[in-house]
């Protein structure tokens, strides 16, 4: 009896050790495939993207027919719509046309061409034109109206925020914005500026989805020297501004 007790003994030692063994072995494979299936998302983590974008330039857009316009995934639709725009500039702004004469113009032209239609068309025994029925729907305007007014809610707390006072680098930040904003606007109306900004629209966006890995570098860049610069602006200028005790104020 004994005997047998000493031979099963190293038998069931060499299974357990082949089975722990295995187990090892295993949690080393799983820790060395979490490794592998880590490293790729550790390393995209790290490419720095402009505007801190997550997803591809489409989906930013909202990855509809907006979209679709503005990075020119149907260039037919897009020449289109950039075409009218610029029609619409040179006739209001190099022609000096304006929009209620343009609009009183193209009535009396299509009424015209529609009244004579109708009234010849009785005496050489043809069907009149269809004048369709048109109706504008409700929800569209709606659907407008309320995030037009999300956008300027938005638009008023970010302002109250920075006058509060407690972020002074984006009161910078806006303050310098609204600087340029105002020079360009001393060069040009309102409509050549919209123009403008409808252009960029129409052809930045194209250029950062084809060649978005050397802008996305130059930025970093550029980012690593603000950052540089607004630091030592802040040790010699900004840290030296008084400023009083807001929070003590609020507790008190």
């Amino acid at each position: 009896m004994a005997d047998h007790v000493e031979n099963s003994d190293p038998k069931e030692e060499s299974l357990l050790d082949k089975i722990a063994g295995r187990i090892n072995g295993d949690d080393s494979s799983d820790s060395d495939s979490e490794k592998k299936s880590a490293s790729p998302s550790s390393r995209k983590a790290k490419i720095y993207r402009l505007f801190g974008r997550e997803e591809p330039v489409h989906k930013v857009f909202g990855g509809g027919k907006p979209a679709d316009v503005l990075l020119w995934r149907n260039k037919k639709i897009s020449a289109a719509v950039l075409g009218g725009v610029t029609a619409a500039w040179v006739l209001f702004e190099l022609l000096d046309y304006h929009l209620l004469t343009l609009v009183c113009h193209i009535s009396i032209l299509a009424l015209t061409v529609l009244f004579l239609w109708s009234s010849v068309s009785t005496f050489i025994y043809k069907r009149p034109p269809h004048i369709p029925e048109v109706h504008l729907p409700e929800d569209p305007f709606l659907q407008v109206a309320s995030a037009l007014r999300i956008e300027i809610n938005r638009a008023l707390a970010v302002l109250r925020e920075i006058a509060s006072g407690r972020d002074l680098k984006k009161f910078l930040m806006v303050v310098a914005g609204l600087w340029v904003l105002s020079i360009v606007g001393s060069w040009c109306n309102f409509l050549t500026l919209f123009y403008i900004l409808f252009v960029l629209l129409h052809t930045l966006p194209v250029l950062y989805e084809k060649y978005d890995d050397k802008i996305d570098a130059f930025a970093e860049k550029a980012m690593i020297e603000i950052k540089k610069q607004y630091a030592i602006l802040d040790a010699k200028v900004l840290s030296k501004i008084p400023r009083g005790p807001l929070k003590d104020k609020k507790r008190a």
